[in-house]
């Protein structure tokens, strides 16, 4: 380092300093050259690759090259300037300070287009990301409401077939999965292959195993589809899915006769791009195979149809048995469901796990519920569950002693409840909660009802889906979240419910679908609806007139199924007794019948439509006499307008259609609605507005609008709401800002809006939340700055915790690089989100 001190004072004059002081620097470049051409290759070896990306990225997606362009040959001429300063020798030197500052000036250009002219073209391709997302929406939305013509003028949005989540642990299939994929990938042979075995034998395992196969997916593509039939089918259903698998608009139907030919239809338009077809249908009942026998279609080629059925039929030829587990594979998948996560948990040793393993006769679904019950358990359990096996041997007792040795009284009431749900029908976790929060006292919360739900899934008596994970909880939200059960659990769960008489069960399932034809036999006159069932009434004969005597329904639960063959004055029941009703709907349009009236102690109603197009609710008035209802549950229908519901305190509206209720209603929704505590509004998608008479209703505590793509705003009289505790905007897609009075909420604590993309500022008197504990808000990508008034949270005696990604951490952390924020702990997060649960919306 040259002394600059030896030239200064009166030494020299101060023209002489000014070229000693640039004489000095040249030095300084030229030693520093080295070092900063190394600098220069390090950051264009790292930027080339990236570039080489976009790119490609670029050209697949019809993008603006240009200022990629650019970028590649600033790039390139940096490295020329690089590639001629590193082969310079040491007799160079003099002109290293000249290259210097060649290079200096690169990387300023450099950095310009990076940041101005990158940054700018992000922020384009950011907004036409969300031009398209929004145009899907659009797709989905009229798929979701349309009627759907001519398969060449159909939107089609591919890409989704239906296909269960891979099974993780699939030990003991590996061969059969080799023979049936031998018979899949045939180019002739049969057309249908079933599979066949006992319940828990692990059919549909295998079927969904194939479908994730390489060598399957590699020949099929997107054109594999998965289908569950159930028990009870409605065929015009099913082809309804698998036209939403398809990617097409979900059309009516009239027939089934009209159903099957659409579906021919659609099946060879997909075979179109010269891929074969592979269709599953799962879970196919004695008496229903004759949809198998529909569904052929022998005039398509390459088609396949996998069938999954407890019973071995005749007319299938190719068939598959599934067999018990070996002693090796039913040890290790008992292991697999046997793990503690904690360390202090009774291990058993290896000849207690065979006795029990051997117990279980090879059955899968026995090894899974059996070990997960007994997982975390002391010795003692294991001992009993051992004895018990031996004096059990089929698998319908194994399940037994696994609900036996459940402790938690309640925990068997939920488990015995789940059985009402149809097969196969994935149960909304919110809807558990309504109905346990009122018939077994549990928290409004949902903090026990979801205490209860891990406790089964973690015994697997149920299981658990959540479509969308994120890393950390929100706060007690669970509409992401629903329960399945295995059919034989499904069964169990109705045996326990079927051991009282009628009169005293605590549950009834009435079954009015196809005309009433699994209708139960107590409930007579069941082929004799309306007028002139009444009439019938007055002619009976004193037989029938005994059995009428069981029209008194002492259930707190029912459950009824109906169809477009239901009629509303199908029968006159006495239910006075039920707390909790569940109307699981496959039709258009839905009377409530009168006989609701009559039960003046029901606290929750639950409607929930089975459909593809939103079903028209009619009577809803009836629900005004009901003086103890405080929880209504809509699924899938068209919101009638609203009637006086004083002692409501939920409501929950979910894939519905609310026009009709918000805009046109006869009565103000303040008036209808005077004692609402929770509100919430998910995938509604004619959901623009939230009407501000909603504001006027003092007792608002929960606010949730989800999943609304169409919502573009809050109404500036939500201050009103002063004692609101809960906001949740999340996904709204079209929110742009939220109202400034948002600010002046004093009692919330939890504010969620997390993926609201379009939101492009906050609040300027956020930080006025000074109960603000919750603030979640990843994938905020529209947000370029938060206001000066979260620098008031510094004041806070409580920890915020700011739950976001890496882009809005950045936006925080910036803040408190300037302001002392030691309450604020910002949590980072990323969303995992799950979609196929979507086709068929069950």
């Amino acid at each position: 380092m040259v002394d600059g001190s030896l030239f200064s004072g009166g030494a020299v004059g101060a023209g002489m300093q000014e070229v000693l002081r640039l004489a000095i620097e040249m030095v300084e470049k030229g030693k520093n050259f080295k070092s900063v051409l190394k600098t220069k290759k390090e950051t264009l070896d790292a930027l080339t690759p990236l570039v080489e990306e976009m790119k490609q990225y670029a050209r697949e997606l019809d993008g603006a090259t240009d200022t990629v362009a650019s970028l590649e040959k600033e790039i390139n001429k940096g490295k020329e300037i690089v590639e001629k300063c590193s082969k310079f020798r040491w007799w160079r030197f003099p002109s290293f300070p000249l290259y210097h500052d060649r290079i200096e000036e690169r990387n300023k250009k450099l950095g310009r287009i990076l940041s101005v002219n990158v940054q700018t073209q992000i922020g384009r391709d950011v907004m036409e990301v969300l031009y398209n997302v929004r145009n899907i929406l659009d797709i989905i939305r009229d798929d979701y409401g349309g009627m759907g013509g001519r398969l060449g003028e159909e939107k089609v949005l591919r890409g989704v077939s239906g296909v269960p989540e891979k099974p993780e642990f699939t030990v003991g299939l590996e061969e059969p999965l080799k023979k049936l994929k031998v018979e899949v990938l045939k180019k002739d042979g049969d057309r249908v292959l079933l599979v066949t075995g006992l319940g828990g034998s692990g059919k549909s395992t295998l079927a969904k195993t194939l479908c994730w196969d390489d060598q399957v997916k590699g020949m099929f593509a997107d054109n594999i589809f998965f289908q569950t039939v159930s028990k009870s089918p409605n065929l015009k259903t099913i082809v309804q899915t698998l036209f939403e698998h398809c990617g097409h608009r979900v059309p009516k139907f009239q027939t089934d006769e009209e159903a099957i030919n659409r579906l021919g239809n659609l099946l060879r338009h997909v075979g179109d791009n010269g891929r074969p077809i592979l269709l599953v249908l799962d879970d196919v009942w004695s008496g229903t195979d004759s949809i198998v026998e529909k569904f052929k279609f022998s005039t398509i080629p390459d088609y396949k149809i996998v069938v999954t059925s407890r019973f071995a039929f005749r007319r299938f030829h190719t068939q598959f048995h599934l067999k018990p587990l070996g002693d090796d594979d039913a040890v290790s998948l008992f292991h697999h469901f046997t793990q503690a996560k904690d360390t202090n948990s009774y291990k058993p040793d290896e000849n207690l796990v065979h006795e029990i393993v051997r117990g279980c006769n090879g059955s899968p679904l026995a090894l899974k519920v059996i070990g997960g019950s007994l997982c975390h358990h002391p010795y003692e359990f294991w001992q009993t569950m051992k004895e018990r096996l031996k004096s059990n041997k089929d698998l319908d007792s194994h399940l037994q002693n696994c609900l036996d040795i459940v402790e938690d009284d309640k925990e068997k009431e939920c488990f015995m409840d789940l059985g009402l749900f149809p097969e196969d029908q994935r149960i909304r976790v919110p809807l558990l909660n309504d109905m346990w929060t009122e018939l077994h006292e549990l928290d409004e919360d949902g903090v026990k009802a979801m205490n209860i739900i891990h406790s089964l899934n973690s015994k697997n008596l149920a299981n658990l889906i959540v479509t969308r994970k994120v890393a950390t909880d929100v706060e007690m939200y669970y509409n992401n979240h629903f329960l399945m059960q295995h059919d034989l659990l499904r069964e169990l769960a109705n045996h326990q419910s079927n051991q009282e008489p009628i009169e005293h069960r605590k549950r009834l399932a009435i079954d009015l679908t196809q005309n009433g034809k699994n209708c139960p036999n107590w409930l007579v006159e069941q082929n004799q609806p309306g007028i002139f069932s009444r009439m019938l009434s007055f002619l009976s004969v004193r037989g029938t007139q005994q059995q009428q005597k069981q029209e008194q329904v002492t259930a707190r639960i029912m459950f009824v199924s109906t169809d477009e063959t239901f009629t509303p004055d199908w029968y006159n029941m006495n239910p006075d007794e039920t707390e909790v009703l569940i109307l699981n709907i496959h039709s258009n349009k839905y009377t409530f019948p009168d006989f609701i009236q009559k039960m003046r102690k029901l606290k929750v109603l639950i409607v929930t439509n089975q459909g593809f197009h939103p079903c028209e609710l009619n009577n809803f008035e009836v629900l005004g006499s009901l003086p103890c209802l405080k929880r209504i549950s809509l699924e899938k229908v068209s919101v009638p307008s609203l009637c006086k519901l004083r002692k409501l305190r939920n409501l929950s509206l979910y894939m519905c259609t609310t026009k009709q209720a918000f805009g046109s209603s006869d009565i103000k929704i303040s008036d209808a609605l005077p004692n609402l505590v929770e509100l919430n509004i998910d995938y509604c998608m004619d959901m623009v507005e939230l009407p501000s008479d909603f504001c006027n209703i003092m007792t608002m505590k929960k606010l949730s609008i989800t999943n609304c793509h169409k919502l573009s705003k809050l109404p500036p009289e939500i201050v009103m709401l002063k004692n609101l505790e809960v906001l949740r905007l999340s996904s709204c897609s079209d929110l742009k800002e939220m109202p400034e009075s948002v600010g002046r909420l004093q009692q919330i604590w939890c504010l969620d809006i997390s993926e609201c993309i379009s939101l492009t500022q906050l609040p300027a008197d956020i930080g006025e939340l000074h109960g603000l504990q919750k603030l979640y808000m990843w994938g905020c990508s529209g947000l370029n700055e938060l206001p000066h008034s979260v620098t008031s949270f510094e004041n806070l005696k409580h920890v915020i915790h700011v739950i976001c990604d890496d882009e809005v951490a950045a936006l925080w952390e910036h803040f408190k690089e300037f302001t002392s924020l030691p309450n604020l702990m910002i949590v980072k997060v990323r969303a995992d989100i799950n979609l196929r649960w979507l086709p068929g919306f069950h």
